[in-house]
């Protein structure tokens, strides 16, 4: 009797030639296509060409070449069936035990600027699915790897004589996972290439390549994974570069997350900007003419809450900076910017802290590079267009609701404090002034309450300073509290069915007060 084949045909050719050798060290018979057959040749392997095999030419500029059943039916044909084993027989069709492919890079070609619809195609892979998912039906006797990660592991037990059930099944929903995900890649392609695209599809599938299995969810009773989706831009927590430190906690990375949201509005054209979180809220914010004056500002919002805090940046952190974020008294766990010098990462390992300080190196943020937002519910879950920056900031809708106009300076700060409060959790109260967040209420059930919380936080710094609501106030007990406290101009979407009342009670104490029109609620 014959050795079993073993079809070879991937586009990543590292660790191949050794996994080849191996397998024929086992006894079976090598089946391959075009580039791959080209590269086992070289190495000194003997191989048969798939079309050698068929009696079936490549065609179509290689579209179609293992769409054969000799090849599927070699794959799917039941070895213990009696019926499939005499229709084998009948047709020709030799038995292929083993699989190792690999698709066409479609998410890489269509990640890449100026990549053309036609281009795009032609990376949608079509007999390595096939081949995949026919092999992993089969995985009762047919092993079959997608994932040149599992080389390794397949290696050694093939070396061993006999790859294990359990290591078959593993592989073969690997593989489904990995074609699924490929479809999913592409249909959104696809869908985002419709001139008059639905924003949400019928159907949405959310594909993830896990990126780390942590320690534990938000509680030690809880397990989490991280998972970056497969089309990920540069700029995204997801492709940031972790630089050292501690594993990455589950709370880390939503921390994290919500601080590069806050430096994500304040482009680097703009100026430095930096924001410190704790707990899902920013304790600090801060723009500065220099990203160390930016920290240092962020930091004095509220020093205490600080310690043990996230702190992301929206430019590269110089020597300077990196001295001030690692002076005794501080700590930091977690810091995410665009990118370090070389003498700032050696400042920061050098922190009392710094063997623990998780270091993150983003990349160059990309505008629009988050365009969905996707949150779990019991049983399904919720898809919106992600509040990005800019949306309803840029003034164009903006109205001065009261008699006093906002100063050039107040209206600079408004406009800081604007943008920091659609990051934190509703009803949200931000309180700011020189270009800083000196004071903030966060996730209250009634609004006065944030505002008190907020103007607690600033204390005298109150006097003179803006307030930013992220929706509009019910009652005029907000302002009231605000003005008692020495606020000097108030912005809000405004919409109430008591802003007569609001805006009255915001000119008996000369407060300007600007609605947005647009809301910014964070739950």
């Amino acid at each position: 009797m014959s050795s079993p084949y073993a079809l070879l045909s991937v586009s990543d050719k590292a660790g191949l030639v050794d996994l080849a050798r191996t397998i024929t060290e086992s006894g079976y018979r090598l089946l391959s296509t075009g580039g791959t057959a080209r590269v086992l040749r070289e190495a000194g392997l003997e191989v048969t060409d798939v079309s050698e095999y068929t009696g079936f030419p490549e065609m179509m500029d290689g579209r179609v070449k293992t769409l054969h059943p000799k090849v599927h039916g070699g794959l799917l044909g039941l070895r213990d069936h009696a019926d499939h084993v005499t229709a084998m027989e009948l047709h020709g069709i030799e038995p292929i035990d083993l699989v190792v492919v690999n698709l066409y890079p479609f998410v890489e070609t269509v990640s890449q600027e100026g990549v053309s619809r036609e281009e795009a195609i032609e990376q949608i892979d079509i007999g390595g699915p096939s081949m995949l998912r026919s092999a992993a039906k089969n995985h009762g006797t047919v092993t079959v790897v997608i994932d040149p990660a599992d080389y390794g592991e397949v290696a050694k037990a093939l070396a061993s004589g006999e790859v294990p059930t359990g290591l078959r099944r593993k592989l073969a929903a690997k593989v489904y996972a990995y074609t699924s995900a490929y479809d999913a890649a592409i249909a959104s392609y696809l869908h985002a290439q419709e001139d008059d695209a639905e924003a949400f599809p019928e159907v949405l599938t959310v594909a993830g390549d896990r990126v780390a299995t942590l320690r534990y969810g938000e509680n030690p009773h809880q397990s989490a994974a991280f998972y970056r989706l497969p089309m990920a831009p540069e700029g995204t927590l997801a492709r940031a570069e972790v630089l050292g430190g501690k594993e990455l906690s589950y709370n880390n990375y939503l921390d994290l997350d919500s601080a590069l949201a806050i430096v994500r509005e304040f482009p680097a054209s703009e100026g430095p900007a930096c924001a410190i979180l704790k707990h899902g809220n920013p304790c600090g914010s801060s723009i500065a003419p220099t990203l160390a004056e930016a920290y240092r500002v962020a930091l004095s919002c509220d020093p205490l809450s600080a310690f043990g805090s996230i702190v992301a940046v929206n430019g590269e952190v110089d020597r300077a900076t990196a001295e001030l974020m690692a002076a005794p008294g501080n700590f930091i766990e977690a810091l995410l910017a665009p990118s370090y010098t070389e003498e700032a990462l050696e400042a920061l390992r050098g922190a009392k802290f710094g063997k623990n300080l998780r270091i993150l190196r983003a990349g160059k943020f990309v505008e629009g590079s988050v365009a969905q937002n996707v949150r779990a519910v019991s049983g399904g879950f919720l898809v919106q267009d992600w509040d990005a920056p800019g949306a309803g900031d840029d003034g164009s809708t903006w109205t001065i609701a009261t008699d006093r106009e906002p100063t050039e300076a107040e209206m600079r700060d408004l406009r800081f404090a604007w943008r920091i409060c659609k990051h934190v959790r509703s009803n949200a109260i931000v309180v700011a002034k020189d270009g800083a967040g000196i004071g903030i209420g966060a996730g209250q059930m009634s609004r006065v309450d944030s505002v008190e919380i907020a103007i607690k936080k600033a204390a005298d710094q109150a006097k003179g300073a803006v307030l930013a609501s992220d929706a509009f106030f019910p009652f005029s007990d907000g302002p009231e509290a605000a003005a008692e406290a020495g606020i000097t101009a108030i912005i809000q979407p405004g919409g109430s069915r008591r802003d007569e009342e609001v805006i009255a009670a915001a000119n008996a104490h000369r407060i300007a007060m600007v609605f947005t029109g647009t809301r910014h609620f964070r739950h």
